[in-house]
């Protein structure tokens, strides 16, 4: 498992996004899930969607925990609204409404590589991320390499 402490901005959330393909690249991962909370707004039927506007500013902005799936035949998702009760405290969670995305972009999609990595490339991709330094909750440090289960 690799988690940031904060993606406080825009540099703390590239970095992870960085530092987790290569974390991908040097364990040959086959498959990969990103859960992450999240503000979102949806188009509404028959409405087109407002790109200009930040989710996190709109007015009818909805609180999710995203989850993504990853693997070299298909991407999934959910999202899934976070239920809070009248002081403000998690309750629950609702049930997944958003429409199927065929194809995740942006900073946390696409984090396999296209190809299985080969043992150079596995290798290369452990010492930039060792060069870095061992505590992730450290803008510039590597995230600690997890042992072998073996």
């Amino acid at each position: 498992m690799f988690m940031p402490d904060s993606l406080a901005d825009e540099g703390d959330k590239d970095e992870f996004a960085t530092k987790a393909r290569l974390m991908c690249i040097a364990h040959a991962a086959t498959s990969v899930v990103m859960a992450l909370e999240a503000w979102v707004k949806f188009a509404k039927p028959g409405e087109k969607f407002d790109a200009t506007e930040p989710p996190s500013e709109a007015f009818d902005r909805q609180e999710v925990v995203v989850l993504m799936g990853e693997s070299h035949a298909a991407q999934k998702q959910k999202f899934l609204p976070i239920i809070r009760n009248d002081n403000g405290r998690f309750f629950g969670f609702g049930k997944d409404k958003a429409p199927l995305i065929d194809s995740m972009s942006g900073r946390f999609a696409h984090f396999l590589p296209p190809k299985v990595p080969n043992a150079g490339a596995r290798e290369l991709a452990k010492a930039m991320l060792k060069a870095e330094g061992p505590d992730p909750a450290k803008r510039g440090a590597a995230p600690r390499l997890p042992r072998s289960r073996r």
